[in-house]
């Protein structure tokens, strides 16, 4: 729009990026620079996150200038009042006979399941349904009029559970989602606490089960000890717990 002329950028007084951390390290980060060249020198910026790493912030010094970091510690984040546990599974395969064994606790209220790759996203949601499970999925490959009815039919309680990717885990919130399972550990810590915080929002208590390979111990610790949290294995009356 501004390279066309349709938006004149002389008036613009006030440039902000939510999620910013996602934008800059999701491959956002040239357009955003082009963009803030069009714009007026004496513009005010404001990057606001969750999770505002390092290497984003020695990225935002290029086009900010004095700014003012304002900041909420770690454990204060999301996850005061969400139980975190894990379930130990030798090998791959086996996550998807834990997830049916769990099925049943899924759908007590409302829950997400988080995969790491779109292409996971859909193989476990036809898996699931071909096990004659009741699911429903959504992904950024989907166009924009089919995520808007799945996650409205999620909304308002008609699908009770969705399985998706880290595209959204910043913007689910869904006040009867109590239970968040992470089919696969996140490639990072920072996201992390975005996908479990969905199970902890509004002041109600929440539940988040981790499947943790023998490989994914290492990172199941980093996350514990980078928030400084405790996550246990999960106990048998976990339905009692959301």
């Amino acid at each position: 729009m501004i390279k066309r002329r349709t938006l004149r950028t002389r008036a613009i007084k006030l440039l902000i990026l939510d999620e910013s951390d996602e934008m800059l390290s999701r491959g956002f980060k040239d357009q955003i620079y082009d963009v803030y060249r069009y714009l007026p020198p004496e513009l005010q910026v404001c990057l606001i996150s969750a999770t505002l790493p390092h290497e984003i912030l020695e990225m935002t010094s290029k086009f900010m200038t004095d700014p003012v970091r304002i900041l909420v510690k770690r454990d204060e984040l999301t996850l005061e009042g969400i139980k975190q546990f894990f379930v130990a599974v030798e090998r791959e395969e086996w996550k998807f006979d834990t997830l049916c064994d769990l099925y049943d606790t899924l759908t007590i209220t409302q829950a997400v399941i988080f995969c790491n790759t779109k292409r996971k996203v859909d193989w476990l949601t036809e898996k699931m349904r071909s096990n004659n499970f009741t699911v429903s999925a959504m992904h950024g490959d989907m166009p924009q009029k089919e995520r808007d009815a799945i996650m409205g039919e999620f909304r308002d309680g008609t699908t009770r559970v969705l399985i998706t990717t880290d595209v959204w885990a910043r913007g689910l919130d869904v006040q009867q989602v109590s239970l968040v399972i992470n089919y696969d550990l996140p490639n990072n810590r920072e996201l992390y606490i975005h996908r479990i915080g969905r199970s902890g929002r509004f002041g109600r208590k929440g539940v988040a089960i981790n499947f943790v390979k023998s490989d994914d111990i290492k990172i199941l610790r980093d996350i514990e000890q980078y928030y400084s949290t405790q996550i246990d294995e999960m106990p048998m009356n976990v339905a009692d717990l959301i």
